[in-house]
């Protein structure tokens, strides 16, 4: 599948702002919630059998904020002074995000300095990419260069697949149905990878996934 122009109206401004507010809304919930849960046994007189539970709860849910703080950055805003990042940086944003979850992720990116938009457009695809294991598999993660950077990943598994919102997102299509925060993040993706002037591309068969951002230099 090769994105397409949409042919009707996509958010813009302050609609598409709120969207990503509210994917970083809902990402940030669940470890903020389990560290207000876990300073709550830490106060209960009656629960300090708990204590290393609790301090246990904090500490992985504190770590699992400080990866999602640190890959919005540069996913959503790159609000950093950095003008470029490396390779082995953008390497660990897209580890420390998704450890712990069923797939294997397997980052075979040049350690090269990149954009703040080939940035943005690589660990959104890496994390989509990812996302398209569910059930486990391996997701490689590539770049090269052809005229510009190629950026791939490929999502290998038993039930690799890709959610209607996202086949919509990634098009560069507007949400008709299902979730808003399914959508906004492969939209967000297409996105960046038509402002700074390249394509997306999307391949989907039986247990495998393919994305292709193609940026220029």
């Amino acid at each position: 599948m090769t994105d397409t122009a949409p042919a009707s109206p996509l958010p813009d401004g302050q609609a598409l702002a709120a969207l990503i507010a509210g994917k970083l809304c809902h990402d940030f919930i669940s470890p903020a919630g389990a560290i207000s849960s876990g300073l709550d046994l830490l106060k209960d007189p009656t629960a300090q059998d708990m204590r290393d539970d609790a301090m246990g709860l904090i500490e992985a849910s504190a770590k699992k904020m400080v990866a999602l703080v640190a890959f919005a950055r540069v996913a959503f805003g790159a609000a950093t002074s950095a003008e470029r990042f490396s390779g082995a940086e953008l390497g660990e944003l897209v580890s420390g995000l998704t450890e712990g979850g069923r797939a294997t992720l397997q980052w075979a990116v040049a350690d090269v300095s990149y954009s703040k938009a080939q940035s943005r457009a690589l660990v959104n695809l890496a994390y989509l990419t990812m996302a398209a294991l569910p059930s486990g598999g391996v997701a490689t993660i590539a770049t090269r260069a052809e005229d510009g950077l190629v950026i791939e990943g490929r999502a290998e598994g038993a039930r690799a697949r890709l959610k209607g919102e996202a086949v919509a997102g990634l098009a560069g299509q507007p949400l008709t149905e299902g979730l808003p925060g399914q959508w906004i993040q492969p939209y967000w993706l297409w996105l960046t990878a038509h402002d700074a002037g390249g394509s997306l591309d999307v391949a989907a068969e039986e247990g495998r996934v393919v994305l292709t951002a193609h940026m220029p230099n």
